[in-house]
């Protein structure tokens, strides 16, 4: 079980969502699987994958490219299993170019409280270094850090 369960209402789907961010936050791949039922179908962007091999190999893929990655997401809606989030992420690439990555995704839940349904849209803005917003230390983003709405994103 992964709590909380479906149906979500407005707190327990903001705890899941910032459940989902704090895992992703972690940049651990198996963890963040954990959270995926076996069989889950992801849409990320371009690409089209299914179950735990699949988003493991994904996300060692993303955070080998994606460098010093944080991010932060914010709950868009919910309804019984399903929520939708918008999100936000800063990186850069080998070379040091910096890009805030914007985007929603489509979420449903399993009765177990497992993700059973992915769709992510996402797209980049090249920014310089000294428009980042989010500097906090890698890992999970302190509860007194600005969100999504607080930082006009």
């Amino acid at each position: 079980m992964r709590q909380p369960l479906p149906p979500f209402t407005s707190e327990t789907a903001a705890q899941k969502v910032r459940a989902a961010e704090d895992a992703w936050n972690s940049r651990d791949p198996e963890r963040v699987a954990l959270a995926y039922t076996p069989d889950c179908p992801w849409r990320n962007r371009d690409q089209f994958l299914t179950g735990h091999d699949a988003i493991v190999a994904f996300l060692r893929g993303k955070w080998a490219r994606e460098r010093d990655y944080r991010l932060i997401k914010q709950l868009w809606a919910h309804q019984d299993s399903r929520i939708a989030v918008r999100f936000a992420y800063e990186w850069h690439d080998a070379g040091g170019q910096w890009f805030r990555s914007y985007g929603n995704e489509n979420w449903d839940f399993a009765e177990d409280g497992r993700m059973r349904r992915r769709i992510a849209s996402i797209n980049d803005l090249a920014i310089r270094e000294d428009e980042r917003l989010f500097h906090w230390p890698l890992g999970t983003r302190p509860a007194d850090h600005p969100s999504l709405s607080e930082l006009g994103l």
